[in-house]
């Protein structure tokens, strides 16, 4: 997921500059890093199910 954000920054300098097709490669960027961390969420949830409460 860090690779996707540091993707995006790099982008994000391009679009800062003037380049408008960045923008949109920021946005699919982003698109992908929302879907990873909501995978990630789904991982840490089932985990957390199946640990004892304290």
């Amino acid at each position: 997921m860090k690779e996707l954000v540091d993707i995006a920054l790099v982008d994000a300098n391009k679009f800062d500059n003037g380049n408008r097709i960045a923008g949109t490669r920021i946005r699919k960027t982003m698109q992908n890093v929302k879907k990873a961390a909501q995978r990630i969420r789904e991982v840490v949830q089932q985990e957390a199910k199946k640990k004892p409460k304290p």
